[in-house]
């Protein structure tokens, strides 16, 4: 697949997406039919721009194989909790571990700044060396603001395999998208048809 490939261009947000930075982030890793697999962490240019897209980093952040990496490794213990707090089971300690150390790597205070035009006005310092340290404390954030807010209840996983992303679920809607509910509906019914011959 092409590395320009957006989240969107593959499937659209997840529903709850609006409104939880953090489920676009575990969902940046996109299992597809076929045996097809999407990350759009895969590469820094691909981390940078995800970043960017999310305003998380400016577009000249050049982001290094270690900080994507980074990324990464924070998306597989957000995944984990996800999976965890879905199916009903405690959260692996590391997991727990990874989003605390994340959520204290970066100062979350706006300072006080004045311009000389302006006058005064708050802002996040964040220094080119701190740009991967508040992305990762943001969405540390975000995700314990999901796990422990009152949406933490409708949480969970597609219900089309072979989908691996996580949504808000609506009314009893399971899927992440149309196109993953199509998928889920036309296996029933081969499954019925299959099923209704061969008795």
């Amino acid at each position: 697949m092409s590395e320009l490939l957006t989240a969107e261009s593959v499937l659209p947000p997840a529903s709850g997406a609006e409104g939880y930075l953090a489920l676009d982030f575990v969902n940046s890793a996109i299992a597809l039919p076929g045996g097809q697999f999407i990350d759009l962490l895969g590469t820094p240019e691909a981390t940078n721009r995800w970043l960017t897209e999310h305003g998380l980093a400016p577009a000249d952040a050049g982001v290094q194989e270690m900080c994507a990496a980074q990324l990464r490794s924070l998306r597989e213990h957000l995944r984990s909790l996800f999976a965890a707090r879905v199916a009903g089971l405690p959260a692996l300690p590391a997991a727990l571990s990874a989003v605390n150390d994340a959520l204290s790597g970066a100062p979350t205070a706006a300072l006080l700044y004045w311009d000389e035009k302006n006058g005064p006005y708050r802002a996040a310092p964040c220094p080119t060396n701190a740009i991967l340290d508040r992305a990762l404390a943001t969405l540390a954030a975000n995700t314990a603001d999901l796990l422990t807010g009152p949406d933490a209840e409708r949480l969970t996983a597609c219900g089309s395999t072979p989908c691996n992303r996580y949504l808000l679920r609506h009314g009893r809607r399971h899927w992440c998208s149309t196109r993953c509910g199509d998928r889920a509906r036309a296996a029933r019914a081969y499954a019925r048809r299959t099923q209704s011959k061969a008795d």
